[in-house]
């Protein structure tokens, strides 16, 4: 077994983009030193800058690829997330090669997307005898978008649907708000509890706020506003012509609130993996 990743950003030539790394698998379970993968025209494998999709030079980013017989033809294709919730495709070529041109996944005449930062996973979840996609995003939730094409064929996608609605609103939240599954979702499915259903696993990140001790929730709110109010009117000064004095001047209010701040709310960044057993 090899191990595959993708990568968020970083100079490729011209261009920003992310990158694929592959830690070709060895005997015993040892992997060997991470490369870039190269596609079969020996150049840095990365979402074409002259690919056709039109979306704009935001699809190089964050590359989120797993690998997956795409088209029906007996190996591994590359189909790859970004940063805008697209879906991108490297046809493989055999033992480990690729196709250095980038495709576009449609859904219909529209790029297929199923929220930010898409990150896919394949799996038969309807038992149709064919893999459809599954993917979380930075807004929450899991999406799932069926493949039509049927057993055997090349991979088509109808429109996503939510198995676990997004966020409406992203975010921080205090620590005493109910525990629920946050942002930045990341799904992976098998059977769980061995009934024969599938069941997701889904992974998030939580930004998590605690208000010094003592600080009641509605005091703390009040003054957090009030601070965060300060801190924002202050950076937008900035765009303004000032002298140095005063510069200087507003860079210790900002140093000041933004100490008081840091001692009113301390914020803490973690996550944690939720089941959905399917009923």
């Amino acid at each position: 077994m090899d191990l595959l990743s993708g990568s968020y950003s970083g100079a490729v030539g011209e261009i920003q983009a992310g990158v694929f790394y592959v830690l070709w698998g060895e005997e015993g379970g040892t992997f060997r030193k991470a490369e870039a993968l190269k596609g079969s025209d020996g150049a840095v494998l990365i979402i074409d800058k002259a690919s056709d999709s039109g979306l704009g030079s935001l699809r190089n980013i964050c590359t989120r690829p797993t690998a997956v017989d795409y088209d029906a033809d007996g190996d591994l294709d590359l189909i790859v997330g970004n940063i805008e919730g697209n879906y991108f495709l490297f046809r493989g070529e055999g033992k480990g090669n690729f196709s250095p041109v980038s495709e576009a996944i449609m859904q219909g005449d529209q790029a297929l997307n199923t929220g930010p930062h898409g990150d896919p996973f394949f799996v038969d979840w309807d038992g149709d005898g064919d893999l459809d996609l599954i993917a979380g995003s930075t807004a929450g939730g899991v999406m799932m978008a069926k493949n039509t094409a049927g057993k055997g064929q090349e991979m088509s996608f109808a429109k996503p649907q939510a198995l676990i609605p997004a966020l409406e609103k992203i975010g921080p939240r205090f620590a005493d708000e109910p525990l629920r599954p946050s942002d930045s979702t990341r799904v992976c499915v098998d059977d769980l509890n061995g009934d024969g259903k599938l069941d997701l696993i889904v992974g998030d990140k939580l930004t998590l706020r605690r208000f010094a001790e003592g600080i009641q929730r509605a005091e703390g709110e009040k003054e957090l506003a009030k601070l965060d109010q300060q801190i924002d009117e202050i950076r937008r000064s900035y765009q303004e012509k000032l002298s140095e004095e005063e510069m200087q001047k507003r860079t210790k209010a900002l140093q000041e609130s933004s100490r008081a701040r840091a001692k009113l709310v301390t914020v803490k960044w973690t996550g944690h993996v939720w089941v959905y057993l399917q009923k």
